[in-house]
């Protein structure tokens, strides 16, 4: 009874680099963190206005690439101006010497990537700040008591 199933589950590690690779080409895994990231490494006003379209490493090598950056008219100057600082933010964010120069496309439509920030803290009323702590004033460990008032403010500025 020791059957191989033809449709058993396959670890995504096995099947990744088959479809990153076709997706992405030879240097997906690199090519891959630009696009998903572009908005963080670059800051959302040249993210709006540019976005990566390949990278090119020289024969047999791993560093140094060229990035092909398509952009907008109006920010063609502003990428050229800005080149050194972004080519230090790719680098930075890769870990490694990965990009050496830019290559400016002009035209064509700038792929649009979702930009995620962190919704601003809000605080909770002081009423409501003097009534939670006043509920976990009767807990004894510090900690504890410290980790439910962190739990009720984040709670409570939720409106939960």
């Amino acid at each position: 009874m020791n059957q191989t199933y033809r449709n058993a589950p396959v670890r995504l590690g096995r099947t990744l680099k088959d479809v990153a690779g076709k997706a992405l080409g030879k240097n997906g895994l690199a090519f891959g963190a630009l696009l998903t990231d572009w908005p963080s490494i670059v800051g959302s006003r040249l993210a709006d206005q540019t976005s990566p379209m390949k990278l090119v490493f020289p024969a047999a090598q791993r560093e140094n690439a060229t990035l092909h950056l398509r952009v907008t008219g109006p920010a063609a100057l502003l990428v050229q101006h800005e080149e050194p600082l972004i080519i230090e933010k790719i680098n930075a964010f890769m870990g490694w010497r990965a990009v050496a120069r830019l290559k400016l496309v002009h035209g064509g439509p700038v792929l649009k990537t979702k930009s995620y920030s962190i919704a601003p803290v809000r605080r909770l009323s002081p009423v409501a700040e003097a009534k939670l702590h006043d509920s976990t004033a009767a807990v004894e460990d510090p900690e504890l008591r410290e980790a439910l008032e962190r739990l009720g403010r984040a709670l409570g500025a939720t409106g939960v």
